[in-house]
Parts: C-alpha cells; structure tokens; sequence
C-alpha cells in the first residue's frame, strides 16, 4: 500500500465511523421493528409483547412486534441477516435457530456467527425430565441405572425431532453412556400427553407445558435440565444434582441485530432492554408466561452462541438427529 493509499484508508475508515457516530446520536429517530421468529400466542411471543412497548417507552419510538415463523427459526433470521444494519430491524431468535440448525440443515439463509450483531440474552425457557407415573424411578441416576439394566428398552418423549427437546435427551444419552429410544410427537403437549397416556417412559419438555400436570399424579418429574434450579419450580433439583454430573441444557431466547450495527446503537440497546428485563413487573410477567429473564453483555451472548454451537454440532453429528 503506497502512503497516498494509506492516507485514503485512513480518511475512509474515520469518515465511516463519524456516519457510524451521527446515526446512533440521531437513533432512534422513527419505529423499530422486532422480528420474532415464533408464530404468535406461544411464550416466546407474548414475552416479546411485554418487552416491545415497555422498550418503546424508553427508546421514544414504537416497537413493532412481526411474527417470522419458519424453518427453525430460520425464516426470520434470514431475513433479519441481509436487512439494513442500522437498528431499526431487530429479531429475537432462538438457541436452536442461533446454534443447532447450522448442523441440522444442510444450507441456511444466515450464518449465527458472521451476520449478526449480539445485543443481549432474552429468557430461558426451563426443560424438564419426566417419568410415566408407573416407571419405578425417583431420579435421573434411576433411569439411568434402569437403562443400563435394559438397553434400549426406554423410550423418550420429544416435542419432534431436530428440536431443543429432542437434542437435550441425546445429550443425556450420551453423557450417561446408555440407550434410549426418542419418539419425537408434534410439540410439547402431545410428548406430554403420551408419557401420561404411558406411550413412552421419559418425556423432556418445557415446564410451561407440564407444570400444569405435576400434581395430577399421571406423571412423575425428576428435574430441571439448566445448570441450576428454576424459579418456576424452585423444589426440582437439576440432573447434575440428581445423578448425571456436569449436564446442562436450556431453551434460550435472544435479540440480536443485523452485523454492522453500529457499536453505539448495540450498547444503547443493550442498557435498555438490561433494564426493562430486570424489572419487578417484566420478571412477574415472564414468569407467568413460563420464562425467566436472561439479560447478558453482547460479548456474553456471542460467547454462549459459540460454545452452544461446538456442543450442539458434536450432538447432532453422534446421534444423526434429522429435522421433521
């Protein structure tokens, strides 16, 4: 590069950063639309609708829920991807769409990694593993020990395959080294109604959907899959306490914005919407709902979205899960 070429680069790259500098001061100067990649009236929605106007509130323009649903998430994340990276577009994707469908489908739309800009965690969504209530269980480390005595013999629940559910008990499978056959059913409720109707021995699924039936004494819960107990349902213990050391698996949500989004807008963001998901009425809500917040730096995120990643990828490639 000759010096002439140099001082160009130079002038370039300072330029770019005052018009960087001037739009997040003039930011947000008209409605910022929110692409929620899940159809509407499900959990992640509703939470998305309790975030967006009190969002709007503290920004000074309207926040625009719009519903994206589709492969995995995928549809709005595509979307999301080639849309300006000026902060006026934003999505609130989830785990398996940032971290799981990069191995489960053979081309995307999007790369996780290299088209977006991560603004903060959104909310967890607590998995539980459940037994049929005749199953002579009481923990993880008795399923366990019941499926080494019968290999293969088990069976698991899933809300279908390739989803966050059905990953999560590969992932048990293989940490507790033992065979497990996964019957995957068209969502959490069917998955649950069969392990009560005792079409299958194990379920995973989100708390929302079976809390409802924990006393009903047609099923048995064992815990919560995070890494620690939930506030939904603060007496489960975690498997890791229950028998199966060092597990952990989450239903996470997240808002990112388009790669290139100024390094303003994104810190902006991310202090607003920090505070909104810490508030009293946001964590009543969420939990309501059946979610627990999840605020994060954006280096926190793009460090979760990574590790999930490597770890997903190992998943899927050793028990060949397939998408629906």
């Amino acid at each position: 590069m000759t010096f002439s070429q140099a001082r160009r680069h130079v002038a370039l790259s300072v330029l770019l950063g005052i018009s960087g500098a001037a739009l997040a001061q003039a930011w947000p100067a008209s409605p910022i639309k929110l692409v929620v990649t899940f159809p509407p009236g499900g959990s992640s929605d509703a939470a998305a609708r309790i975030v967006a106007p009190k969002l709007a509130e503290r920004l000074g323009q309207p926040v625009v829920v719009d519903n994206k649903p589709g492969a995995g998430g995928g549809l709005g994340l595509g979307l999301v991807a080639k849309a300006a990276p000026d902060g006026y577009t934003l999505v609130l994707a989830s785990a398996g769409g940032l971290t799981a469908n990069p191995s489960l489908y053979k081309s995307l739309a999007y790369d996780p990694q290299r088209d977006f800009a991560p603004i903060t965690g959104f909310g967890t969504s607590p998995f539980v593993l459940a037994a049929s209530a005749t199953l002579p269980v009481k923990t993880v480390k008795d399923v366990i020990d019941l499926a080494k005595k019968e290999p293969g013999k088990l069976t698991y629940a899933s809300g279908g395959n390739g989803t966050a559910m059905h990953l999560s008990g590969e992932l048990l499978k293989a940490m507790a080294g033992v065979s497990i056959t996964h019957v995957p059913y068209k969502g959490s409720g069917p998955a649950v109604v069969a392990i009560m109707g005792g079409e299958t021995a194990l379920a995973i699924a989100d708390i929302t959907t079976i809390k409802p039936q924990m006393q009903s004494g047609r099923l048995k819960v064992l815990g919560v899959l995070g890494k620690t107990r939930s506030s939904l349902a603060p007496e489960l213990p975690t498997l890791a306490e229950s028998g199966l050391p060092g597990y952990e698996s989450n239903g996470w949500f997240a808002i990112l914005a388009p790669a290139g989004t100024p390094p303003a807008i994104v810190k902006r963001l991310n202090a607003e919407l920090d505070t909104v998901l810490r508030s009293a009425d946001v964590r009543e809500r969420f939990s309501a709902a059946g979610l627990e917040p999840m605020p994060s730096t954006p280096e926190e995120l793009a460090a979760l979205m990574k590790s999930e990643t490597v770890k997903w990828a190992q998943v899927i490639r050793d028990s060949g899960a397939k998408i629906d």
